[in-house]
């Protein structure tokens, strides 16, 4: 039997929404001693049973794996991933094109706190609870099954993305199932890309711009373009392959920067310049004018205490942007901050379209694909936006 948590009254209307979340403050009681990563049951208030999830002492008190009484063991997970791999064999049917995708998407998945991406055979995990983390075994059971444990090999990343008490316990990443070097070489679209997926951001390479680096494709030739929070230079290698004249990349990280060198000269382009400067210190110091920019910038607001500050960050930055781009040039805008809304991130554009007295064309609304799902009863997975702009 798994501990239980019961609701206040008339607290449990979410759940039966299938939201896969609920908050502290919905807690009645919990009547059996319970740590940080125990499955648990969930009852309302009159004691019916609603779902079974990991319970962590924060905010976030209950993330749902499943709204029925059922056990949370290999079976589980091996049913789950099988219906994520079906869907991403179907997106990307030929894997001589493309090798890299999200294979699990947390609550877009209906696996909340849980992100496997998938580099050329090799599954990287990230836990983002400490429930998950205490599965890793099963986990990774799960996943040989379904792989049939042919040319596969697992690498658990977890100790950056753990409650921020869990991590100080568990700091131990690497290799659970098989190894192979890093970094590894992946196609995107045909492309090669080199991911560090061991001192990588997030678990080595953005795969959530995907799509959106195949559209800056049509827009590219002959134009003079700059790529702003550029990090190993994804968005620069797909412009200078479809014809750009000239391309910058703009990072502060020199580790990055070297990894985006190689991805140049992988697809032997030499007409992509790298520059290692934060991209406020760039704005100020350049002089030059181009004919497309992207700004990709980290999440100026993990949380929405932090939404304000963020939305002024956003105008700055698209107000810088606008000063460099030539008569009709092109901006690709993002924000990856959740709690930053599409409707936000156009109003900051707007706002700095008014700053600078520029006329703007919406050419594109932009967001994460199909293998970053949105779970339709968790709005807060929908976490990247973006625009094509055209300035006049």
């Amino acid at each position: 039997m798994l501990p239980s948590v019961v609701l206040k009254k008339k607290r449990e209307q979410s759940v039966k929404r299938y939201h896969p979340w609920i908050f502290s403050g919905a807690i009645h009681s919990i009547k059996e001693p319970i740590k940080e990563g125990d499955l648990v049951e969930v009852y309302d208030y009159d004691g019916n049973f609603l779902a079974i999830g990991h319970f962590q002492p924060d905010t976030i008190c209950i993330r749902i794996l499943s709204f029925k009484k059922e056990p949370i063991d290999v079976n589980f997970f091996v049913k789950k991933f099988k219906l994520c791999y079906d869907l991403r064999k179907t997106l990307f049917s030929n894997f001589n094109e493309t090798n890299v995708f999200r294979l699990v998407h947390g609550e877009g998945d209906f696996l909340p706190g849980l992100i496997i991406d998938y580099y050329n055979g090799l599954l990287v995990i990230q836990c983002h609870s400490a429930g998950m983390f205490h599965l890793m075994d099963i986990i990774v059971e799960a996943l040989n099954i379904v792989f049939n444990e042919k040319n596969i090999a697992i690498y658990n990343k977890s100790s950056s993305t753990l409650p921020h008490k869990y991590q100080e316990v568990n700091k131990i990443d690497g290799f659970l199932f098989n190894t192979c070097q890093n970094p590894i070489e992946v196609k995107e679209n045909n492309i090669p890309f080199l991911i560090d997926f061991v001192n990588g951001q997030k678990t080595g390479f953005f795969i959530d711009q995907r799509e959106n680096r195949k559209l800056l494709s049509i827009y590219c030739h002959n134009k003079k373009v700059a790529n702003l929070f550029g990090y190993t230079g994804a968005f620069s290698v797909y412009a200078a392959i479809n014809g750009a004249k000239k391309v910058i990349t703009v990072d502060s990280s020199n580790k990055a920067l070297n990894l985006a060198e190689k991805n140049y000269q992988i697809n032997n382009l030499n007409n992509i310049e790298n520059v290692e400067m934060d991209v406020m210190d760039f704005f100020k110091a350049n002089s030059d004018n181009y004919d497309i920019v992207i700004l990709d910038p980290p999440a100026f607001a993990k949380h929405y205490i932090h939404k304000q500050k963020a939305l002024i960050a956003y105008k700055q930055i698209n107000s810088k942007a606008m000063k460099m781009l030539n008569k009709g040039g092109l901006l690709f805008t993002f924000s990856c901050s959740q709690a930053i809304s599409s409707s936000d991130l156009k109003q900051a554009i707007y706002s700095a379209a008014i700053k600078e007295n520029k006329s703007l064309r919406l050419l594109h609304s932009l967001h994460q694909p199909p293998d970053h799902p949105v779970n339709i009863f968790h709005p807060e997975g929908e976490y990247l936006k973006g625009f094509v702009i055209q300035i006049e």
